[in-house]
């Protein structure tokens, strides 16, 4: 069996789904409205596509890609520099007794799909994928 990135067991639990998602929305908002004190990270529109909680919920890993897919790296910094802020603001969205730990990383899911594309229209796999 594959890993995967929530840990060693069959997948996620429904309650790290829930408050994954949960944690999503409330950092999507956060950030759309630019609720931060760094005039920095509020002028970077960044889209959040997943969070995910560790087992224990005390810690969440949001993938993030800044618009355009520019200076990732960079709006990576600014969110860690400002994450006791982010999570502060996350937490009073949630509702949750605790508000877990937020990491940050950078969102690639959209370079393994173009990859992907590429892959698929060399002639080459074209030729052994498509009916004869």
């Amino acid at each position: 069996m594959a890993k995967n990135k929530f840990h060693d067991g069959p997948g996620p639990s429904q309650r790290q789904l829930r408050v994954g998602e949960l944690v999503r929305r409330a950092l999507s908002e956060v950030l759309a409205r630019g609720d931060t004190h760094d005039p920095d990270l509020n002028r970077i529109s960044i889209t959040v596509g997943e969070v995910t909680a560790s087992p224990d919920l005390k810690i969440a890993t949001a993938y993030v890609c800044p618009l355009g897919g520019q200076g990732g790296d960079d709006v990576i910094a600014l969110l860690a520099r400002n994450k006791s802020e982010l999570r502060r603001a996350v937490g009073k969205n949630l509702g949750l007794k605790f508000t877990p730990d937020l990491r940050f990383r950078l969102d690639e899911t959209f370079d393994r799909m173009d990859e992907t594309r590429r892959l698929f229209s060399q002639d080459t796999v074209r030729r052994d994928i498509e009916p004869e």
